[in-house]
């Protein structure tokens, strides 16, 4: 159980927030698979200020997702600021700064990631948000901008300073991405020192893994972002290697379904955002190839499910690969289809 300013989050990982993954649909899958708390995808404080309904509705959740965290990003005090008192009215439990944004249209505007490279400005932002809204405050930090500015003791210190909450650590710098190994060593150097609840997040592949993290490096909870994708079971101790073809069938049904009514449409827009999640429920499955690509073709939802119902799957059929990280940014989904 972590304790987040007057919020009790109980569980030992979570979604970590991605950007046309972790939408409601997919968060209330894994919420009830075992994700501790919710984070929406990263929202654009400019966005907000400017009253875009498309941002605004990156906030849209239901009570099931509880604790919700409601993650934003910007470069300029004042509007962060006030972008957090428009996310506050829609009632989220915890408001996060995201500071690790790789993807350069970002950080290199001094967003995301571009704020470990002002860490006082990170602070005042902290600090105005918390005191602007009431809420707890929390950020996602990275390493550092390059293995030339390893800076994440200071970093830590200065928000801590600034009231924050709780801090998520991804193990690599800006420069990384998402290439190289994370360092969980730097990690647990954050965690040894730090005064408020640490996040590890970094190539975790299941659960068994972040409970040894979790162990090994002391830190309150464990972000899983990649490899959750299309595999809500790396919440809890099954894997998905041991799940029948019947029951990730029927997750992908239930998903395919809460999408369609998340975004409800004349046409097949919410078929054409869950494609991404298809792909990886199948994937490593001996899923087979010819009906893949037809489905992914497939414009029409009663067909879409009536040829996915009518494939005959063998019961014990999974295999195990390394997730191909080379499409992923930014903790954002890079459409593979």
């Amino acid at each position: 159980m972590v304790r987040i300013g007057n919020v009790t989050i109980e569980g030992d990982v979570a979604l970590s927030p991605m950007a046309g993954i972790s939408d409601s649909p997919y968060r209330q899958i894994t919420k009830r698979f075992g994700s501790a708390f919710s984070y929406t995808e990263f929202v654009s404080t400019e966005q907000l200020k400017l009253g875009n309904t498309k941002s605004l509705d990156m906030f849209r959740f239901v009570e099931s997702e509880r604790p919700i965290v409601f993650q934003i990003f910007g470069s300029d005090l004042n509007t962060v600021v006030h972008a957090s008192e428009i996310a506050a009215e829609r009632k989220p439990d915890i408001i996060d700064l995201n500071m690790g944004c790789s993807v350069s249209k970002v950080s290199h505007h001094g967003s995301g990631a571009g704020l470990l490279k002002n860490i006082r400005l990170a602070g005042q932002m902290i600090e105005g948000i918390r005191k602007k809204t009431g809420l707890p405050v929390t950020a996602k930090i990275r390493l550092g901008w390059d293995s030339d500015s390893l800076n994440y003791l200071e970093t830590v210190k200065v928000l801590e300073g600034s009231g924050v909450s709780a801090i998520s650590v991804h193990g690599r710098t800006k420069a990384m991405a998402y290439t190289g190994v994370a360092d969980w060593n730097a990690i647990g150097e954050i965690k040894s020192r730090a005064n408020v609840p640490i996040y590890g997040n970094g190539d975790v592949q299941t659960y068994q893994e972040a409970m040894k993290k979790k162990q090994q490096f002391g830190v309150d909870l464990v972000l899983i972002g990649r490899k959750a994708i299309g595999n809500p079971w790396v919440f809890g101790k099954v894997p998905k290697e041991l799940v029948s073809w019947f029951e990730i069938k029927s997750i992908i049904l239930e998903h395919l379904d809460l999408m369609l009514d998340f975004y409800p449409s004349d046409d097949d827009y919410a078929l054409i955002l869950f494609r991404k999640h298809f792909i990886k429920y199948i994937e490593n499955t001996g899923f087979p190839e010819e009906q893949k690509r037809k489905l992914l073709m497939l414009t029409s939802v009663d067909e879409f499910k009536d040829t996915l119902e009518s494939i005959k799957m063998d019961s014990n059929f999974l295999e195990t690969s390394e997730i191909n990280n080379e499409n992923i940014n930014c903790e954002t989904f890079v459409s593979l289809v």
